[in-house]
């Protein structure tokens, strides 16, 4: 027998721990629901960086996991919600750490992902599942939530806060210039190949200021490896010099800084995804991750897309003989990304600066 869904939820809970681009393309589903029942309580458990980013967001409360706290962390949410009845819980991450998590919450159902898309057993810990949806994009995975829930207006919304203070950090950085931000480097993972080459980000750099009169902002955490790309695509530019920011920004400064560029370049990596929320034209750089999952929603027709080459070249298959969402793990892939393919999509991005109206509906034309 399913366990039944509530008709007229009063406290839902959305366990999404992270990252910084997940939790970008889970708000739309968040607003969904508030759409759909207004006076909904919404409590959120979700990680330290990403509560940065959104604090503020509006009609959801927070609860903060760190993940660096282990066990004493999941006991201490435990206890912090122990009296808490939720009408369902949202298991939006697909990972042991927060399966282990919900186990302490108290929950009339547990809604996680089907088979086909749960990773680390996660549909041990639910009692429903959603239904199959092959080849969803990520944003399109959460919005399914709100979908299972009895929702019906999908409309993509965000409406992520910026405090004066962000906004005020941002303008130390573009003093008013009209800017381009690159974010030259994903986060670092094990066998996680998705950073284009300083050389390359360089030429890009020249050309925005020549072409179009953009001032670069390079952006990104303070990393050894980020701090070091930046000073080698420092190195590579001759008359351009671009302004470093790199490690010196708040998240949400960054997103400030993001919400009043031009234009934003990067790879697939948090600030593609921020960008997106905000409205802001972003060329995605794809060769290790598949874009048709994983790209800027709203901008995919600009991204670059070598990860069909990159399938053929190192994983010797064709893409549609790969099981979807699979990375091409290889530290070349990346080089099949050409300095050409770049600023032509920065200059058709830069020439028609529009969103897709409607792109659910183009991708299933």
């Amino acid at each position: 027998m399913k366990h039944p869904l509530p008709a007229h939820p009063a406290h839902l809970c959305v366990l999404r721990l992270s990252a910084l681009g997940d939790v970008c393309n889970l708000v739309p589903a968040v607003r969904a629901l508030q759409r759909q029942w207004p006076q909904v309580r919404i409590t959120w458990i979700i990680g330290r960086g990403e509560y940065s980013l959104l604090t503020g967001l509006s009609g959801v409360e927070f609860v903060v996991y760190d993940k660096s706290s282990g066990l004493a962390g999941m006991r201490r949410i435990w206890r912090e919600l122990g009296d808490v009845h939720f009408d369902a819980l949202l298991h939006m991450q697909q990972s042991i750490r927060a399966s282990m998590l919900s186990l302490g919450l108290n929950a009339g159902v547990r809604l996680g992902f089907d088979r086909a898309r749960a990773k680390d057993w996660q549909t041990l810990f639910t009692q429903r599942q959603l239904e199959p949806h092959p080849h969803a994009h990520v944003l399109e995975s959460f919005m399914d939530f709100a979908r299972m829930m009895g929702v019906g207006d999908t409309r993509l919304a965000w409406d992520i806060p910026l405090p004066p203070e962000a906004v005020t950090e941002a303008g130390q950085w573009d003093a008013g210039r009209r800017t381009l931000v690159i974010s030259p480097c994903a986060n670092p993972r094990l066998r996680n190949f998705r950073n284009w080459s300083a050389a390359g980000y360089a030429a890009v750099i020249e050309h925005a200021r020549t072409q179009h009169g953009l001032t670069t902002i390079l952006t990104g955490g303070g990393s050894p490896q980020e701090r070091e790309m930046g000073a080698e695509i420092r190195r590579h530019c001759s008359s351009a010099e671009p302004v470093d920011a790199i490690g010196a920004t708040s998240l949400k400064g960054l997103l400030a800084l993001i919400d009043r560029a031009a234009a934003v370049i990067a790879p697939d990596s948090g600030p593609v995804h921020m960008a997106n929320a905000m409205g802001t034209p972003v060329v995605g750089l794809f060769a290790t991750t598949n874009p048709e999952r994983a790209a800027p929603y709203c901008w995919r027709r600009h991204v670059v897309n070598r990860y069909p080459d990159a399938v053929r070249t190192y994983m010797h298959k064709s893409p549609e003989a790969i099981v979807w969402g699979s990375r091409v793990r290889h530290a070349d892939a990346m080089s099949l990304i050409t300095f050409e393919d770049v600023i032509g999509a920065l200059d058709r991005l830069l020439a028609a600066p529009r969103p897709l109206d409607d792109p659910r509906q183009e991708s299933a034309s």
